[in-house]
């Protein structure tokens, strides 16, 4: 009895039907991932809206710093409007904005971008609200300018 019911199991395994298992294709969506990745690193950057800052040149410029956190930006604008981190501000919320921020992250530095135009002891007030605020340093961005292209 037990060999004929191992026979039997054999004819049902052999004339069962196969059966299909699903397999997911992934590179549709792989494809789809790429493409979309593209559009944002094109599209993004467009999309970042702030002012459009000329910042003035100079000859001898410091060497970077080593410091791996990343300083807060602080924009003048030449019509002195204030952004920091993207952020518009009146320059009498720009103190409480950055003691703040000072508090909430006490290692980061400040970066003061200014507009060439921008009217120098506007920019030198503003600078020195800013040292007075508590952060461990603060810096004015400016660019490199070629030295031959200085002399013509």
């Amino acid at each position: 009895m037990d060999l004929e019911l191992r026979r039997l199991r054999r004819k049902m395994v052999a004339h069962a039907p196969v059966r299909p298992r699903p397999v997911m294709n992934v590179t549709p969506l792989v494809d789809v991932v790429l493409v979309l990745l593209i559009i944002f690193m094109v599209v993004i950057p467009a999309l970042q809206q702030g002012m459009n800052i000329e910042i003035a040149g100079i000859l001898h410029v410091d060497p970077k710093s080593d410091s791996k956190a990343q300083p807060f930006v602080l924009s003048i604008a030449s019509d002195h409007r204030l952004f920091f981190e993207e952020e518009s501000l009146s320059a009498g919320a720009l103190e409480a904005k950055l003691r703040a921020a000072s508090r909430a992250q006490p290692g980061r530095r400040v970066v003061v971008r200014a507009d060439k135009a921008a009217d120098y002891t506007h920019v030198r007030d503003i600078y020195r609200i800013v040292q007075q605020s508590g952060f461990p340093g603060v810096s004015l961005r400016v660019n490199r300018v070629q030295e031959d292209a200085h002399d013509r």
